[in-house]
């Protein structure tokens, strides 16, 4: 359980720097260049959108590297790392697996009380 915490931690972290950088981009172009009305608008919180885009996927990452030393401590910043996620950039078609993986990480890694068989 604590290898498959990992494995999905690093895969929900990688994914949500992905969806990160494109979200801080986009609230930064629209600064820039302004809104295009019906096509291109400001999200409602741009502050929150950028800095969930740092701190969301760096837990994940932090939560899959220690889900096989410290399993509860990972979990924990997995489940803190898809609610960022959610909070910041909301449930959509881009976002599901960064949260799902993210979230089952966190919960195979709280529920993993021995150490992985060799």
């Amino acid at each position: 359980m604590r290898n498959a915490a990992l494995v999905l931690g690093i895969i929900a972290g990688i994914w949500g720097m992905i969806v990160g950088f494109f979200g801080y981009g986009y609230t930064e172009v629209i600064d820039r260049i302004g809104e295009l009305p019906d096509l291109a608008e400001q999200v409602d919180h741009p502050g929150r959108v950028r800095a969930f885009a740092l701190i969301a996927p760096v837990l994940a990452l932090a939560g899959g590297a220690m889900a096989r030393s410290a399993a509860q401590v990972g979990g924990v910043l997995l489940l803190l790392s898809a609610a960022g996620m959610y909070f910041a950039f909301g449930y959509g078609v881009f976002t599901m697996f960064p949260i799902a993986l993210a979230g089952l990480g966190g919960l195979l890694a709280l529920f993993a009380v021995k150490p992985d068989p060799h």
